[in-house]
């Protein structure tokens, strides 16, 4: 798996979800439930990752919509 995006955002989680639910790109979020522990002060961040195959395409549809900002570092 490789992360594509780190973020307190939680509206920017869902609107890369829905970009990559739409271009069909498997995802997982993690941390999401951190939220409980953390009393939902929203300080730790969310991670969005794809699989390694996918992470070119995933990364350019980010990109593409104008969140190449938003993007980890591409470590390959």
């Amino acid at each position: 798996m490789r992360e594509l995006v780190r973020t307190n955002d939680a509206v920017l989680v869902s609107a890369i979800g829905a970009l990559l639910d739409g271009a069909g790109i498997a995802h997982v979020v993690l941390d999401q439930n951190m939220s409980v522990l953390e009393g939902s002060i929203g300080i730790l961040p969310r991670r969005i990752l794809v699989a390694e195959d996918q992470a070119r395409t995933a990364r350019k549809l980010l990109v593409d919509a104008g969140l190449a900002h938003e993007l980890r570092p591409d470590e390959a």
